[in-house]
């Protein structure tokens, strides 16, 4: 019986890095697992990882590009068919790219932000009425410490996190009397495809999974360092 029992979880950007730990992480501990991205064989492999250990809890994947209203409602709603709520959604899907104020055209920054800070809106917005049904929820956003120092070059990605953890903020304060709490964390540099080097992604899942299942009065709308 792990700490997430019975619980249903969406994660997108599941395919790859902190996603797929997360994935792996929250299965063990018992939680149904709805994985997003816009690879479908990089998600099968996930799944294939979850299904490979007997015990876990049941896997979807499912191809879905965060920016795109109608596939995240068909994602949430096959979530919810399948499985019969949703408990816990983790925000991790995003774009990493360079660019700076004075060079990056319009579309490189529209892609940005459509999917580091639209997606988890539209995922959030269509989640919320499965939750507020229930009473219960949590909601992770995965943020960077760019959110509140900047960096030179990544004016896209750095806004985009900044606006994420207002967001965060926003829809703790609303919804934290129907029994959902939602934070923000930042787990440093991780070793994924938009790092060569930092830590194993499995290393901060443990804080997920903590986040994922705080108590009814645990905190909300605040920000986690790792």
């Amino acid at each position: 019986m792990g700490v997430l029992d019975g619980r249903t979880a969406i994660i997108s950007g599941a395919g790859t890095g902190l996603g797929r730990a997360a994935a792996i992480s929250f299965a063990q501990q018992g939680a149904n697992i709805v994985l997003l991205g816009r690879r479908q064989n990089k998600l099968d492999e996930t799944a294939a990882i979850i299904e490979e250990q007997q015990g876990l809890g049941r896997v979807l994947a499912l191809q879905t590009d965060v920016a795109v209203p109608q596939e995240i409602d068909y994602a949430v709603e096959t979530a919810v068919r399948t499985f019969g709520q949703v408990d816990i959604l983790i925000n991790n899907a995003a774009s990493f790219e360079p660019g700076q104020v004075i060079e990056l055209t319009i579309e490189e920054w529209t892609r940005q932000i459509a999917t580091n800070l639209t997606g988890p809106f539209l995922l959030t917005k269509a989640v919320l009425p499965v939750m507020r049904r229930a009473r219960y929820g949590r909601i992770v956003n995965i943020t960077s410490g760019l959110a509140w120092n900047g960096a030179g070059g990544y004016a896209a990605y750095s806004a985009s996190k900044a606006g994420l953890e207002s967001l965060t903020r926003t829809t703790a304060d609303e919804e934290n009397d129907y029994g959902i709490l939602a934070n923000s964390f930042n787990p440093g540099t991780l070793r994924t495809e938009m790092h060569a080097t930092g830590k194993d992604p499995l290393v901060v899942t443990p804080h997920l999974i903590r986040l994922a299942s705080l108590p009814q009065d645990g905190e909300t709308g605040t920000l986690v360092n790792y």
